[in-house]
């Protein structure tokens, strides 16, 4: 089997709440998704999803991950999509770094494996466990009672993990805290989600604010070396996310026991190849999983569910539906959340079947 075309789309996803707010005035109204389609010389074609959190989250943002597909489209015509690492491989030798730019061709070559061995994703990717897997709900930043107005009406959808979006003025940030902490109930989970927001003053001032509060501590501070300096002050279960984008950061984050909980965000390793080496090396080190990406609709959702269900229920700690977030659906077959949880497809692949109305002419296409 050989790739013979790659194409890319570009769609719009705007949000049902209007906006995403979160740390330092930062927001979002339309994310900019990039959906890769690659053709191969058998009939299978197979699909993937891109979506930077905008320009100013990580480093990483849409035009940028279009550039780097079409730098590296010409290599992957003549390519076997089923050889996943030497695929990778190639990928790392043609464009250094940039692993946001290579996610949906890693994810649209998982998808074409899955099709051709006749297996969902979630199988090649370690098994299935269970029926379906726990969802959190992001809570864009607001006025501390509107925050707790959201998270009352998402516990009456069924969820039961909230990620408070703070790390702006620390009394507000207070305030939200508590306002919400004051809506938890048994089994429910509150994680206070800084985003690189906080200065370590900052930040040392809310966790002992709020000393008496039941939540997880995330990404408190812009460094790593900043998060732990924090972790080693607070008695506050501890979550890194932005700072953790290599197995090294994964490493030294166990040596120095800096978190109890890692964020994997599969763009940031490069594809579902990277973040299942990620996620893999957590569960040997005892270390729980939250499986997301930086932003995506129906595709990044499913390749989602299915590492997600493919990880030991014991070290999930949750998984995000970014496709109930947004109002385009641009996929048949995508992961529906019930109830607060979420489920991968039990068809061959990933399970979906674009939209092509809705992604329209592609931007980007070599054969």
């Amino acid at each position: 089997m050989r790739i013979v075309r790659v194409q890319a789309y570009q769609v719009d996803l705007p949000l049902h709440e209007g906006s995403y707010n979160w740390s330092g005035g930062k927001s979002v109204e339309v994310f900019d998704s990039t959906i890769v389609r690659i053709e191969t010389d058998e009939g299978v074609t197979g699909h993937g999803e891109v979506c930077p959190l905008g320009s100013a989250y990580l480093p990483a943002f849409a035009t940028a991950a279009r550039t780097g597909i079409a730098e590296l489209a010409p290599q992957l015509i003549g390519q076997d999509p089923t050889a996943i690492l030497p695929l990778n491989r190639l990928m790392e030798s043609r464009l250094k770094g940039h692993p946001y730019a290579k996610s949906a061709i890693d994810i649209a070559c998982w998808d074409i494996l899955g099709q051709v061995s006749r297996q969902p994703v979630c199988t090649l990717l370690g098994g299935r466990y269970g029926e379906d897997f726990p969802l959190y709900r992001a809570i864009s930043q607001e006025a501390p009672d509107a925050m707790a107005a959201r998270v009352a009406r998402y516990r009456e959808e069924g969820y039961r993990k909230f990620q408070l979006k703070v790390g702006a003025d620390p009394e507000t940030d207070i305030e939200r805290i508590r306002a919400v902490a004051a809506l938890m109930q048994r089994g429910d989970v509150l994680i206070a989600d800084a985003n690189t927001g906080w200065l370590k003053h900052q930040a040392m001032r809310v966790v002992r604010a709020v000393v008496d509060v039941d939540l997880y501590i995330e990404q408190p501070c812009l460094t790593y070396e900043e998060c732990l300096s924090i972790r080693q002050h607070t008695d506050h279960p501890f979550v890194l996310d932005e700072c953790v984008d290599s197995i090294a950061m994964l490493n030294r984050g166990h040596a120095d026991h800096a978190m109890d909980v890692v964020n994997i965000k599969i763009s940031k390793f490069g594809g579902l190849t990277g973040a299942k080496l990620a996620r893999d090396l957590c569960v040997s080190l005892g270390v729980a999983v939250t499986i997301e990406d930086s932003w995506g609709g129906d595709i990044t959702t499913a390749a989602i569910a299915h590492l997600a269900h493919s990880t030991p229920p014991e070290f999930l700690f949750t998984a995000t539906d970014f496709n109930s977030y947004v109002t385009v659906s641009t996929a048949e077959g995508a992961p529906l959340r019930n109830g607060g949880r979420l489920a991968a497809s039990e068809a061959p692949g990933l399970g979906i079947e674009p939209r092509m109305d809705v992604l329209g002419d592609p931007v980007l296409a070599v054969s």
